[in-house]
């Protein structure tokens, strides 16, 4: 036992793959079920960053008809955000804005805000998650929808922020000419900043 810890009188065995919490239902469960759990939780989402690269990666293909893959897009949008001085945290979410449409193309905005939510602040939650109908004040009056619809968050405090941000970053960057970096090179700040979760229990 002398690579565990003692607490109190009980002691604490060290990460062992195998182990495993004994309840049958969470009535059942005691506290040491959840020492357990953690500790195989605290090393799992060692590994989410690792998770949250491959569904980004995978935005590379298909194109969907854009001038570019929605990969090199998010590429563009946050170098673009680097190159003007933005915070770690605002580049984060400008190279993840769109990764929702990994998992959910029909709601990518709203998707892609839960999964980035544990590591943004409160202002930059809310524009990546509203940014589709500011974003949709370039080219939805070509589908026959209202591209005044972002009106409806004018008094939202974030609303200039979101409307900057599509303007200055996320609709200008579908440019085939534009040398972004690359994936490898954000990922440094992108497990810098995962490495420091700010909410992990949802609301």
């Amino acid at each position: 036992m002398a690579d565990g810890m003692t607490t109190g009188d009980r002691v604490t065995l060290p990460f062992t793959a195998d182990e495993r919490a004994q309840y049958r239902s969470i009535r059942e469960s005691v506290a040491e079920d959840y020492v357990i759990q953690e500790r195989h939780m605290a090393r799992y989402r060692q590994t989410t960053p690792d998770l949250y690269l491959r569904l980004l990666a995978s935005l590379s293909t298909p194109h969907l008809g854009f001038p570019i893959d929605r990969l090199e897009h998010s590429l563009q949008t946050a170098t673009r955000a680097l190159k003007d001085g933005r915070s770690d945290l605002y580049v984060f979410a400008a190279l993840f804005h769109d990764v929702g449409d990994a998992i959910a193309p029909a709601n990518h905005p709203e998707a892609g805000a839960a999964m980035l939510r544990p590591y943004l602040t409160e202002d930059l939650y809310w524009m990546v998650r509203h940014h589709g109908s500011f974003q949709g004040y370039y080219y939805w009056q070509f589908l026959g929808r209202d591209r005044h619809a972002r009106d409806r968050h004018r008094d939202h405090p974030c609303f200039d922020m979101t409307a900057e941000f599509c303007e200055r970053y996320d609709q200008a960057s579908f440019d085939r000419d534009y040398r972004a970096l690359t994936l490898g090179d954000f990922e440094p700040l992108v497990r810098d900043v995962m490495s420091r979760p700010r909410n992990l229990v949802p609301e």
